[in-house]
């Protein structure tokens, strides 16, 4: 490819979209080593392209890793190997003999010897052999840090890639990986062909699987010699991970392996292990493509039988690592369980609920896991320990738990980046544990900050806004319910009460605003993938001051727009019950392997109120709200491999009010738009439906549309796909598409009823869902975006772009072509929106 041609495209398909910097940096890129081939040596090939061909239906899973020598990575899978020329940029710094800008090889050398020198002084004036051990042992990670970037070099060096020279040995290691996948996988009669073209000095290969008809299990056996190992085995085979007529798969016996392994620890047999199992296969049993598969399970070399192990006693020592005093250790009997300590300060009833280990009970690794685990969740323990002691013929369970400092306080200042402009913020917590002595939490929350916010009653104004809040809760380790004798069985799902009182104060220029909450929350689990949420009360005193010509402004939007922000700063009375459900099976969000996450969430407002209205919201006047809510967001990260993924999100809520004002606590309401939603619109500002918001009187500085008002909606839809790419080091990228709106009940009055002409590219004021015509009225946005891991947090910036906006008429509304970076802006000129965020999106 010439590079003018090259050349010649991007400034052809970038013309009037991008500044002559962006067409710069893009021609600067292509001349800087376009794809790494003036890196090779005379006699040297580039290795520039591998794919594999499979058969339809073949499970391509891995197939993306198996190469035994890898390309170099593409920018965006243009061919721009940007990281190949980093990492040679890079090198021609480390070869000198001193630079600048970017380390040498010398200068890491020299920085060596001069802290080499550094600590051996410390070391020697050093008094005391602790000092200098740490001193020595603070100097060799120095020494090994150093020693590692000589190594490996500096940074461009270690976030580059050398240049792949293609080798025909790996490719024919290559061949054979392929087909001893397909051959773990059922396919014995596998074979792998590799199809090797060249062009300018660049290598593609193709491999091409042929995989033939896969082996399935025909017959399995089970060959069990211990009787009652023989019985537990065929009363689990329900959850066998094998079965006849299957595809053979090695990945699949190995996972049997393991269920067997765990399935008999947790009937007892405490010294069973994985290497007890064989399987052996045989293809020549059944019909051609058929296998026999003899499942195995032998009997320990020296007894005739696997030995059970029951439980004798268990022993429960609550201070673990507290140094003992002379005549002060106590033992008490409780439930079976002998708890030993030096002072009685927990409640040995909550901590017997979560103790699964029985005196005469067979030995389970669940149930020991569970009691683990669910007395670590009391956040009580710095950890938790459990063996068995087999001495003496008996078979004792030992829990050891450290407790963790009974005082804390944590202490936190940073900077609030949310929809206005970045300011400080300030947060202090205090928590003290088992504060009844029944295990409780006690904590104590304070937070203060202030950031810069737009004016509501001055286009282009930024004002201070301060928030301060208060929050005490308790929450104890167990329901706060009658439950009598059902309570002791309720351990293993973490039951946990929290009640909670706060305190929220917010100062604008336009407003002063106070929210006094009570919340009594139940919260459970069930298996470690699911999270439920109760609610029972959750009551808000809402108290606001406004500014007057604050006031009329909230006035003039609820009478000629139909927004309901006016609602919000009413004094009132919010009571609800709110029930979730978090089904998170995979852990979401993990980079090995995909993974998925669903939270529903319903809550009944005003319920209470259809039977009472409480005396004090009567005698102050306080606005009572009957409403209905459910939302649903389901996410999914699909893996592509280590540097690749693909994630999903589909977001839908609904809120129905019922009450005499017909109206919405204005937090109630669903909202789009922002960093975490459709990114193409600025917070809270997509809607409602094809409804225009007010025309801007300087569309040249911010767009024709006025985005100034939040838009709130009954009911919405949003969806997004976004493209994640490891692009160097610690700096990822992301292409996205976002789509969504919000709509009504009911029809809501015009935007901009008194501007019917001076927009004839406006949208027809519709704000009812209908469902005929509403996926007409979804807006679709998409953009691009880096993401910075910290490892501790990951910054990120986004910038969106309007693909097709329904607040224009129809035949209008495809606006893509729109799009600029820099202003001024009109009805054919849209200002691309800027996001920045902390941690993923979805």
């Amino acid at each position: 490819m010439k590079r003018t041609f090259v050349l010649e495209i991007i400034r052809t398909t970038l013309k009037g979209k991008v500044t002559k910097i962006s067409v710069g940096l893009c021609a600067g890129l292509l001349l800087s080593g376009c794809v790494g081939t003036k890196y090779l040596k005379d006699d040297e090939k580039l290795l520039f392209k591998q794919s594999i061909e499979t058969p339809k239906g073949f499970d391509r899973t891995g197939l993306r890793d198996i190469y035994v020598q890898k390309s170099n990575r593409r920018f965006l899978g243009l061919p721009i190997n940007t990281l190949t020329w980093m990492y040679y940029w890079g090198l021609s710094h480390f070869e000198k003999e001193h630079s600048w800008f970017i380390h040498s090889k010398n200068d890491f050398i020299r920085k060596k010897e001069k802290k080499e020198k550094k600590f051996d002084a410390k070391i020697a004036a050093a008094k005391s052999d602790r000092k200098k051990s740490n001193l020595q042992f603070r100097k060799q990670r120095k020494m090994d840090d150093i020693n590692l970037k000589i190594e490996n070099g500096n940074l461009p060096m270690q976030w580059g890639e050398k240049v792949s020279v293609y080798d025909s040995a790996a490719v024919t290691e290559s061949i054979q990986k392929i087909t001893s996948l397909a051959f773990n996988r059922g396919y014995f009669k596998a074979r792998t062909r590799a199809e090797v073209t060249e062009k300018k000095k660049r290598i593609t290969v193709v491999y091409h699987l042929f995989t033939g008809l896969p082996f399935t299990y025909d017959t399995i056996i089970y060959r069990v010699p211990d009787s009652a190992m023989h019985a537990i085995l065929i009363k689990s085979l329900p959850n066998a991970k094998i079965h006849q007529g299957e595809r053979y798969d090695q990945k699949t016996l190995g996972n049997e392996r393991d269920r067997l392994d765990i399935l008999m620890k947790d009937h007892g047999y405490y010294d069973f292990s994985k290497q007890y199992v064989d399987f052996q296969v045989d293809t020549t049993y059944g019909h051609h493509y058929g296998i026999a598969v003899q499942i195995s399970i032998s009997d320990p070399a020296n007894r005739a039988a696997h030995k059970t192990f029951t439980i004798d006693s268990v022993r429960f020592r609550t201070d673990a690592g507290v140094a003992d005093r002379a005549g002060k250790r106590q033992s008490v009997m409780y439930k079976g369980i002998r708890f030993n300590y030096l002072v009685d300060e927990y409640s040995k009833r909550i901590l017997a609920q979560r103790v699964f280990l029985k005196n005469d009970s067979l030995y389970s690794r669940e149930n020991t896991f569970a009691t683990q685990r669910q007395l670590a969740n009391l956040d009580i323990f710095k950890f938790v320990n459990i063996n068995y002691d087999t001495s003496g013929g008996k078979f004792i369970a030992n829990i050891f738990a450290s407790p963790l400092n009974r005082y804390s306080w944590t202490n936190e200042a940073g900077v609030t980046v949310t929809q206005g402009f970045p300011g400080p913020y300030y947060s202090l917590s205090f928590k003290k544990r088992n504060i009844f002595q029944g295990l409780e939490i006690f904590e104590l929350n304070g937070r203060y900050g202030f950031e810069g916010v737009a004016g509501a009653t001055d286009l282009g104004g930024v004002y201070k806004s301060t928030e301060a809040n208060v929050n005490v809760s308790v929450t104890f380790p167990q329901f706060l319910l009658p439950l009598g004798k059902r309570a002791d069985d309720l351990g293993r799902v973490n039951p946990k009460t929290k009640l909670l009182i706060g305190y929220t104060y917010t100062d604008r220029p336009e407003y002063q605003r106070s929210n006094v909450t009570f919340s009594n929350t139940y919260t459970w689990e069930n298996k470690r993938t699911t999270l439920y949420s109760f609610t029972l009360t959750n009551l808000q005193v809402i108290q606001s001051t406004l500014d007057p010509a604050f006031d009329q402004l909230l006035t003039d939007l609820q009478t000629k727009q139909g927004n309901n922000l006016k609602n919000s700063f009413k004094p009132s009375l919010v009571s609800s019950m709110i029930f979730s459900m978090t089904w998170n099976p995979q852990n979401y969000g993990n980079q090995e392997r995909s993974s998925y996450f669903l939270r529903i969430q319903a809550e009944s407002g005003g319920t209470l109120f259809n039977f009472y209205t409480p005396d004090y919201a009567i005698s102050r006047g306080l606005e009572i709200y009957k409403y209905l809510r459910l939302g649903v967001d389901f996410r999914r990260n699909k893996v592509i491999d280590k540097n690749t993924s693909v994630a999903f999100r589909f977001n839908s809520g609904v809120a129905y009010a019922y009450g005499d004002n017909k109206s919405l606590p204005y937090e109630k309401y669903w909202f789009v738009g922002g960093s975490n939603s459709v990114r193409a619109w600025r917070p809270r500002r997509l809607g409602i439906g094809s409804a225009p918001p007010p025309i801007n009187p300087d569309p040249s500085s911010s767009g024709v549309f006025n985005y100034q008002y939040e838009r709130p909606g009954e009911i919405m839809l949003e969806g997004s796909v976004e493209w994640r790419k490891k692009l160097f080091g610690f700096v990822n990228g992301a292409l996205f598409i976002d789509a969504g709106n919000v709509w009504t009940f009911a029809q809501s009055a015009p935007a901009n009823p008194s501007e019917p002409t001076t927009a004839p590219w406006a949208g027809d004021g519709n704000t009812k869902f209908y469902f005929d015509s509403f996926y007409k009225e979804i807006a679709v946005g998409t953009g691009f975006g880096l993401r910075f891991d910290f490892s501790f947090l990951v910054l990120r910036l986004d910038v969106g772009i309007k693909v097709w906006d329904p607040a224009r008429k129809v035949g209008d509304r495809f606006v893509l072509g729109n799009f600029r970076f820099t202003g001024p802006y009109d009805a054919n000129r849209e200002p691309v929106i800027y996001n920045i965020g902390i941690g993923y999106p979805f």
